[in-house]
């Protein structure tokens, strides 16, 4: 589908959430230079007490010392406390509005972009943002604001001890070189981690989904094996991020004690030359823990940093995939109910044969029409072309003779109702379920959709009647109650054209029939279509087409049919009912 988000630049969808917090990160950075300015108070307190106090003895002097930088000391803690705050509103800035933007696109994305990934992907994501919140709440973010400040601790170190400037200058390059490689290791096994994270959470999403499988087969034994070895190989790469990473923090640490004594031996030299005073030493020593200090952190905390890089990079990518279309270009009436398919192709990649291979047809407006076939023969494939959930690689799919590929899902949501094979409810009342996502949705239409599936009389039989909970996934109910609800979600919007993917799989012989009766009724006033390989649902329909292949192979009056399609029982049963 085409996507009214072309072309998008790198970040172009963080430029309107910076812009939000730009203020924010103006007063941050002004908190951030008084702060590191306050940050010299102590050392030229250390200094003043070396080379006047103590050697002018002189206690007045001190006394004045000690309330100055008492007092800075107070205004240093009150700046912190006010910079931290600052900083977790801005986290809690960026995570409302990159959340809120993330399951907005999410949202827009095709079917077929969100099939392309496991669902643990996609949950990933989330945890992404929840990196960017506490990279910027984090030690990372006032990291990364107080080191540029590392200049004017180098230049006031120029100024009171010059003669060991030149050490700093050799060892700093080295933490920059350390972090550099710090961080492309780090990357790497970052990326590793995550990748056995996925394929780990896909399969705990499975054996979670899949449930009642695994315990009516008693499966568990066979799923522990494959948990385990996934599970193996996330510590795995886990404890191999966590050793690269360890190795640089602790180098680091090291390279940070050598500046220590590199800075205290050359001092020393410079003591007993009397170019420098013992003063001056000691501030310098101080001065110098806060330059390399953040350098130091810069080699420990890089994988914070490297994981706020990745996280930034997947969500651009997310952000960057193509939309189905949000708005109609036009407003157009309510089609009559006539969908057409003119030479659709589709496939699920390239290089791989045609799911639906130059399907042609034309059903409606009105009646019932039916689509056979055999397992795999892409009935489920076209039911989703047909409803816009899948874009035709080739051909077109038309309503009313206009190409579907140009309106909104919201649009077609409201034109083409759909009730999948597998039907599945929200944990919600009955009435959420029929009404949820429909604006200006009151009773009456609910109870009009109810009825016209079937499902009013079973509704307002139970306990809280519209307004009892269905379960998890509609467990509370039976599947054929799931399947009328289904249905009657679908007609709430009034829809003119009505898909059912096997609504009759989970149905005994009276539901069946009731039902068959349903849909007639439904094809008075709706375009039906119906994936259904039942003998009772078949001779209702007024027309049937039969797949092979992804091609239509037969179609026709249901009269006419029937008999061709029986005639063909002693081949692998074309109207054999699903397992």
């Amino acid at each position: 589908m085409t996507t009214d988000r072309t072309n998008r630049t790198d970040s172009a969808w963080l430029r309107p959430i910076l812009g939000s917090v730009r203020a924010m990160l103006a007063e941050l950075l002004t908190l951030s230079f008084f702060v590191n300015l306050l940050a010299l108070a102590v050392p030229i307190f250390v200094l003043q007490v070396y080379d006047r106090v103590v050697s002018q003895n002189g206690l007045t002097t001190l006394q004045g010392l000690l309330i100055g930088v008492l007092i800075a000391i107070l205004f240093d803690f009150v700046l912190r406390q006010t910079r931290s705050r600052l900083l977790q509103r801005m986290a809690m800035r960026y995570d409302i509005e990159v959340g809120r933007a993330l399951f907005e696109k999410v949202q827009r994305l095709p079917l077929r972009t969100l099939e392309a990934r496991p669902a643990a992907f996609w949950q990933l994501l989330f945890r992404d943002v929840e990196v960017l919140r506490n990279t910027v709440a984090g030690p990372p973010a006032i990291l990364l604001v107080d080191l540029p400040f590392a200049v004017l601790f180098i230049a006031v170190i120029y100024v009171v001890a010059a003669p060991i400037i030149w050490v700093l200058f050799a060892i700093l390059p080295l933490f920059v070189v350390l972090a550099l490689r710090s961080g492309s290791a780090v990357r790497a096994a970052a990326d590793d981690e995550r990748d056995a994270a996925v394929d780990r959470d896909s399969l705990v999403a499975d054996v979670i989904g899949n449930r009642t499988t695994i315990k009516a087969l008693a499966l568990d034994e066979a799923m522990q094996p494959l948990w385990e070895d996934r599970h193996a190989s996330t510590i795995e790469r886990a404890l191999t991020r966590g050793r690269r990473a360890d190795g640089y923090h602790n180098l680091g640490l090291s390279l940070s004690i050598l500046t220590t004594v590199a800075i205290t031996s050359v001092g020393a030299l410079a003591i007993m030359e009397q170019a420098l005073t013992i003063g001056a030493l000691i501030a310098t020593n101080m001065l110098s823990n806060r330059i390399v200090g953040p350098f130091t952190q810069l080699v420990s905390t890089w994988r914070g940093i490297v994981s706020f890089r990745q996280s930034l990079k997947r969500l651009r990518e997310a952000f960057d995939l193509a939309e189905e279309p949000a708005h109609d270009s036009v407003e157009m009436p309510a089609p009559k109910g006539e969908l057409e398919a003119d030479a659709v192709v589709f496939g699920y990649g390239p290089g791989v044969a045609p799911v639906l291979d130059r399907i042609s047809f034309r059903v409606g407006p009105g009646g019932l029409h039916a689509i056979v076939g055999r397992n795999g023969s892409g009935k489920t494939t076209l039911m989703k072309v047909m409803h816009g959930l899948y874009a035709p690689a080739g051909g077109r799919m038309l309503l009313d003779g206009a190409d579907i590929g140009q309106f909104s899902r919201r649009r077609l949501a409201h034109w083409i109702g759909y009730v999948p094979q597998d039907t599945v409810l929200l944990s919600a009342s009955i009435r959420d379920n029929i009404a949820k996502g429909w604006e200006g949705i009151g009773d009456d239409d609910v109870l009009r959709a109810a009825r016209a599936a079937g499902a009013h009389d079973f509704i307002v039989d139970l306990p809280a009647g519209y307004g009892s909970e269905v379960g998890e996934g509609g467990g509370r109910l039976s599947g054929g109650q799931r399947q009328r609800i289904a249905i009657a979600r679908a007609l709430v919007g009034r829809p003119a054209i009505l898909l059912l993917d096997e609504p009759s799989a989970s149905l005994d012989r009276q539901a069946e029939e009731d039902l068959r009766d349903t849909l007639l009724d439904l094809a008075r006033d709706y375009t039906v279509v119906v994936v259904t390989h039942s003998a009772i649902l078949l001779p209702a329909c007024h027309n049937i087409m039969v797949l092979e292949q992804g091609r239509i192979v037969m179609g026709g009056p249901t009269a006419q049919m029937l008999p061709r399609l029986f005639a063909k029982a002693e081949q692998p049963a074309v109207l054999e009912r699903k397992a």
